[in-house]
């Protein structure tokens, strides 16, 4: 305690009366200036309130005061001599003890009483009847339990927790007196003041005091040890403080803190709603459910005013929490519609946007909910639910839904400070409801749109065995800029694509898209891959300059695509890219060797003219055409050779399927959450048999039309085609007949037997047939007329030894 001097005085008796009392507060500051102290130190108040106590004395004690504040804090007070400056100057010797003074709802404060040692120490005289009237007269509760931890006194404050008068509690312990507080825990604190003499200062309990049986309320306790004169321990004094206010505050920060962390976590509706049900059981409520308008969940914009039918109000459970396990009260699963009566709290809520609360819900009534499925209907007796608080979820001045709090097992009713932290609460979550609305909504809309701009389904046919795998770099909105594609071409070909604007989102997917749209029609006109590049060049700068006027246009310059051509009548395999990748290739051995294609810019970009290149793919190998993303690292840019060798490692790796393969080689390069979107498309080569193919060397005489149709009915014959007879005959006609009369060159007529019937007469002739509507009048020139009405479709490709004139007839489709 300090010095031997300080520690004898305080084992004198210190009399209140006579002592001058000041009030400091927590930091050391005067707050009160009694006449007393001014009797003794001449300061007037004006010269000492808000003023460090610090500055009242002698230097050397004055530097003491950090080291005297903790130990009151620690100990809960203090008693010694220190040295005071008088007014005058003068030094001024002063006896000292500080207690705490502690008010319920108050700030803490201490209590200093100074009595001066030249004055003959009268102040450490106290009388007992000044000792009584401290106690006795006390606001704050007191008692002292001797060594047994039984009563043996407590004052009139003390009654108001309830437990019987002073009278009534002598010689019980704390556990008969309050039976439903946490006593055990009470009286260890005691025993371990009556054990070590050291004070316990603001322990705090909660529980039910027989004053208020069916509510929690929350103290503050202190506890000191009394010892007699020879420092025997005979008891313990301690103080008890009404803090359940305090103690709710903090309740409900929490609660509010609680939920600012947990609700709103992910953009999913019905995650968002059961996150505010968690939260609020246990701490709030017993048994919470979170009902939203369907439209919400489907993420649609709520309709703003009342509903259109406030009678009859279907709800759908998205959210439901109980201290019971297996959410006993709840007579509607998550998920299940919820038609709640007319009329009733919860409709009336979601029609006028107010909040209700009912302290005491009649026992007899029945669940509001209506058109429950399995026709499940209980009491609020028999659900065991005794309170209720239902507040509307709104944001943004709509109204989205209803969440309603229930009360069983805690039995103090809801009040209105509880209704105002529920709207408090509703309101954090249903802005949070919201925006997962909102998100849904906008996200569904760009998966519409991925949906419209990716192929939902590669289309069948017989050239190739086909697998693919898309993975954005946006995942809350699934859109990128990268796509792939399969487009069936005359003569049984396939055109295998994959390309990649710069960006990312719906501005890249909308440019994707154009692009994408672009190579499907410069695919029709059955151009080689190096002309389809030349023309989607073109169409990128022309896009640049657009942009140039419009900067929030889709960017198309800059993107890259690689354009295959594959046909299964001979394996022969045409590619060209710009600015992309080489596609891999998977002999059917399981090596795996790259492409060696000519390098070429980005589209837009203006570089040299793109050269393709070709090469025969036996039966069973497998191209692998990917973007850049594939192989992208956000470490570290990474050689090309690096890469290929990353690649090369995934792909060797075999798989039970090409589709499981796709994944796997995805998985292995990109994480799930990629820095650039990443397409890969997987395709292994066929070949058309033998029997699937045949062909022809024609003379250019006219008079070999009719030994063609004879050979092309034989043909279909062995086939078992000879349904298609009558109009395979017309075609091979009128294509021969056109070849011999408008073109030049060797003649050849080939029929291919795949998912379609094609018949292809080429020729060395470079100009293309066009197809006319003859006058009635007129003779001829019918001939493509009825080519194009008799068949699915027809057309020209132009090869280097002159054109081909194509028409197919549906092998998988009824006629017509």
């Amino acid at each position: 305690m300090g010095t031997h001097e300080e520690q004898d005085v305080a084992r004198q008796r210190f009399d209140v009366a006579d002592a001058a009392p000041l009030l400091l507060d927590t930091q050391g500051v005067v707050r009160s200036w009694t006449r007393d102290a001014q009797r003794l130190l001449a300061y007037a108040p004006a010269e000492v309130l808000g003023t460090p106590v610090s500055g009242l004395l002698a230097a050397e004690d004055a530097a003491r005061m950090p080291e005297l504040v903790a130990r009151c804090r620690r100990d809960g007070g203090w008693a010694g001599l220190l040295t005071a400056r008088h007014r005058d100057g003068r030094p001024v010797r002063v006896m000292v003890r500080i207690t705490p003074a502690m008010e319920p709802g108050e700030a803490p404060r201490w209590l200093v009483l100074l009595s001066d040692v030249a004055a003959g120490a009268r102040g450490w005289d106290m009388s007992r009847t000044v000792l009584e009237q401290m106690v006795t007269g006390s606001p704050v509760g007191i008692a002292i339990v001797d060594a047994d931890l039984r009563c043996v006194w407590s004052n009139a404050a003390l009654e108001r927790f309830g437990g019987g008068s002073a009278a009534e509690r002598l010689g019980r312990r704390l556990g008969e007196i309050q039976p439903g507080i946490d006593f055990d825990g009470i009286e260890t604190q005691m025993r371990r003041v009556l054990e070590t003499g050291l004070p316990v200062v603001g322990y705090e309990h909660v529980g039910q005091v027989r004053s208020a049986p069916h509510r929690e309320t929350a103290h503050m306790m202190s506890f000191t040890r009394l010892e007699d004169d020879r420092g025997h321990p005979m008891g313990v004094y301690y103080t008890v403080v009404d803090i359940t206010e305090k103690h709710r505050a903090r309740q409900r920060l929490a609660l509010l803190d609680r939920a600012g962390e947990s609700i709103g976590r992910t953009l999913d509706i019905t995650r968002t709603a059961q996150e505010l049900a968690d939260v609020a059981v246990p701490g709030f409520a017993d048994y919470v459910c979170v009902d939203l308008l369907e439209s919400v969940l489907r993420g649609a914009e709520p309709t703003a005013g009342p509903p259109a039918d406030p009678d009859r109000v279907p709800l759908r459970r998205a959210g439901q929490q109980s201290v019971n396990s297996g959410v006993p009260e709840s007579v509607v699963e998550i998920g299940e519609v919820a038609t709640y009566l007319a009329g009733s709290p919860p409709v009336r809520s979601l029609v006028t946007g107010r909040s209700w609360r009912e302290g005491r819900l009649d026992p007899l009534a029945k669940e509001w909910a209506t058109d429950i499925p399995g026709g499940r209907t209980a009491t609020f007796m028999e659900l065991g639910l005794h309170s209720v608080v239902i507040v509307p979820i709104r944001a943004r001045g709509v109204t989205l839904g209803v969440t309603t709090f229930f009360r069983r097992g805690r039995q103090e009713p809801f009040d209105e400070d509880d209704l105002l932290l529920a709207e408090d609460l509703v309101s954090r979550a249903a802005v949070c409801v919201d925006n997962a609305r909102r998100y849904t909504r906008e996200r569904d809309a760009a998966l519409v749109l991925q949906r419209s701009l990716l192929p939902r389904r590669l289309p069948e046919q017989d050239a190739v065995e086909v697998a693919a795998h898309y993975r954005p770099a946006d995942e809350l909105t699934g859109l990128g800029g990268d796509w792939y594609d399969l487009i069936p071409l005359s003569g049984a070909r396939v055109a295998l694509v994959v390309g990649e604007v710069p960006g990312h989102g719906i501005d890249a997917a909308a440019a994707m898209g154009r692009l994408r749209t672009a190579v499907r029609t410069l695919a029709a006109l059955d151009l080689p891959p190096d002309e389809v590049l030349a023309h989607l060049d073109d169409l990128a700068c022309r896009t640049a300059l657009e942009e140039g006027v419009d900067p929030d246009a889709p960017q198309v310059a800059g993107s890259g695509c690689v354009y295959v051509v594959y046909d299964p009548v001979d394996g022969q395999c045409t590619m060209a890219a710009a600015g992309h990748p080489a596609p891999a290739v998977i002999l059917p051995d399981g090596t795996v060797g790259f492409v060696d294609l000519p390098p070429a810019s980005t589209l837009g970009s203006g570089g040299p003219p793109f050269e393709s290149v070709e090469l025969a793919l036996a039966e069973g190998s497998t191209l692998a055409l990917h973007t850049d993303g594939l192989l992208a690292r956000e470490d570290q840019d990474g050689a090309v050779d690096a890469d290929r060798d990353r690649l090369r490692r995934a792909l060797e790796r075999a798989s039970a399927s090409l589709e499981l393969r796709c994944r796997t080689v995805v998985d292995a390069l990109t994480p799930a959450r990629p820095h650039d979107d990443v397409a890969l498309l997987m395709a292994r080569t066929r070949l058309l048999g033998a029997d699937q193919v045949a062909d022809w060397d024609l003379p250019a005489d006219p008079a070999v039309v009719a030994d063609a149709r004879k050979e092309a009915t034989r043909q279909l014959t062995e086939w078992g085609l000879q349904e298609l007879a009558f109009t395979t005959e017309l075609v091979v006609s009128e294509l021969v007949t056109n070849a011999i009369r408008h073109a030049e060159g060797p003649i050849r007529l080939r029929l291919i037997r795949e998912r379609a019937l094609i018949c292809e007469v080429s020729d060395g002739g470079a100009t293309a047939p066009h197809l006319r509507h003859p006058r009635t009048t007129d003779e001829g020139g019918r001939g493509l007329l009825l080519v194009s009405q008799f068949t699915q479709r027809w057309g020209t490709r132009f090869v280097p030894e002159g054109k081909v004139i194509w028409a197919e007839q549906s092998l998988t489709e009824p006629p017509a």
